[in-house]
Formats: structure tokens, C-alpha cells, sequence
């Protein structure tokens, strides 16, 4: 079950709902459906602290048959 993000078109609440196959979702603050999907966004910390894309390793051997496309160099 995935969790989408909305936006309410009518009260301007955004919120995350977890969604089953089939279920209707209305915003929590005024009860409308009119919601918009929003972008998720994430972030990966290890230890507390936010890794830059700099800070992991390269492919291994040097070999990589598509350099860049996992974003690592």
C-alpha cells in the first residue's frame, strides 16, 4: 500500500494518506475530495547526517558499463 501526497484544492491542506486499491481519499481539515497529487520528495541520512552524492563510492573496479546513471561517478 503505497502513501500518496495531496494537496487540497479547495482549503489548501496538504497531507499523506495511505491508500488501498479502491479507496476514496478527502482531505483531513475540510472533508473535500478535490485533491491534487503532489511530489513526493525523500532524503537519506546515515547516522543522522545527510550524505552527499560525492561522499559514496565509485563503481567497483572502475568498470561500470553505464557511468552516471546509478549517480555514481
Amino acid at each position: 500500500m503505497p502513501i500518496f501526497e495531496y494537496v487540497c484544492e479547495d482549503c489548501g491542506n496538504k497531507f499523506e494518506k495511505l491508500v488501498r486499491n479502491g479507496d476514496s481519499v478527502a482531505c483531513p481539515g475540510c472533508g473535500q475530495s478535490h485533491l491534487t497529487t503532489a511530489y513526493s520528495t525523500f532524503a537519506a541520512h546515515a547516522n543522522g547526517k545527510a550524505k552527499g552524492a560525492a561522499e559514496f563510492p565509485s563503481c567497483p573496479g572502475g568498470m561500470c558499463q553505464t557511468p552516471g546513471i546509478c549517480g555514481r561517478q
